[in-house]
């Protein structure tokens, strides 16, 4: 019973997070999801060492563990839209192809620029 309260805790925290990060989005009118913020702020706790690991890892397991039931629901609603990707298949990889690759290119050119720079 105590695993369970501890980990619900530790849910509260990673709640409170989302919540404050979501909180702040909607006060600045920053145009970045407020998930995207917490997670920025989630990072930013663990690295100053404010937040330690220990104290939300039971929690972060938990759901690292059963990831995949958050994507369940995604998935199934990608079968709804079945004639669109009928429809509009080969636009779409292209896309996909595109903004994998070229970001990937990019990062590699730049990455081998900056580290001749330092050599």
């Amino acid at each position: 019973m105590t695993e369970t309260l501890k980990a619900l805790g530790q849910l509260a925290i990673l709640w409170a997070i989302y919540w404050v990060s979501t909180w702040l989005v909607s006060v600045t009118d920053v145009p970045i999801p407020g998930n995207v913020v917490g997670v920025v702020l989630l990072f930013t706790l663990l690295c100053t060492g404010v937040l330690k690991v220990r104290q939300i890892e039971l929690a972060t397991d938990f759901l690292l563990k059963h990831l995949v039931f958050f994507f369940a629901a995604v998935a199934v609603g990608l079968m709804e839209w079945g004639v669109v990707f009928y429809d509009y298949g080969l636009t779409l990889l292209a896309a996909i192809v595109i903004s994998t690759v070229l970001p990937l290119l990019v990062v590699g050119r730049l990455s081998q620029f900056l580290n001749r720079e330092r050599s």
